[in-house]
């Protein structure tokens, strides 16, 4: 069964092929991805309220668990994707002019002897940044370089850090007990 984060990601990038104007398909998957992102704010944040109330005694420490995996899971989803939106104007851009004006820089960036020939960041690679950040809490080995960028990936950090920390130490008391 889908999750309305899931909907909304299958939603964006099925209306976005359909629009002629990139312009106006890199906006409606920068919104589509926003709205991601606040449902599974909302989705972590009902979480917490219910550990923080003491009502997650309901709940086993398998369900604290599993929720808090699919939260991380879709945050790591949702900010690869985002990234990969956002460096140099989006993928199609990156393709037709090159990554003139990137937001990250990778280390094959900053240094030649480190990159394959015709090496470029592909989806994997945003993600690879997305599952470090979200690890982490905090840029590894590629750094923002923009304030759009900074932003996204310290929301990311937030969310992991309350993903992470809050739910995983309630559901190891829970499993513990």
């Amino acid at each position: 069964m889908l999750s309305i984060p899931e909907v909304l990601l299958i939603g964006a990038f099925a209306v976005s092929v359909g629009v002629p104007d990139y312009e106006r398909a890199h906006l409606l998957v920068e919104r589509f991805l926003s709205l991601v992102v606040l449902g599974n704010m909302a989705g972590l944040l009902l979480l917490v309220i219910a550990l923080v109330r003491e009502t997650s005694g309901d709940l086993t420490g398998a369900q604290l668990l599993m929720s808090g995996a699919v939260i991380w899971s879709v945050n790591v989803i949702v900010f690869g994707l985002w990234f990969w939106t956002l460096d140099a104007g989006g993928p199609i851009r990156r393709a037709s002019a090159g990554r003139r004006t990137a937001d990250f820089q990778f280390p094959q960036d900053g240094n030649a002897e480190l990159a394959r020939e015709g090496w470029y960041p592909r989806l994997e690679d945003y993600v690879y940044v997305a599952v470090t950040n979200a690890i982490a809490f905090s840029p590894t080995d590629t750094m923002p370089l923009t304030r759009a960028a900074k932003s996204l990936m310290a929301l990311q950090s937030g969310m992991s850090v309350a993903t992470v920390l809050l739910v995983g130490a309630r559901a190891v008391s829970v499993l513990g007990s």
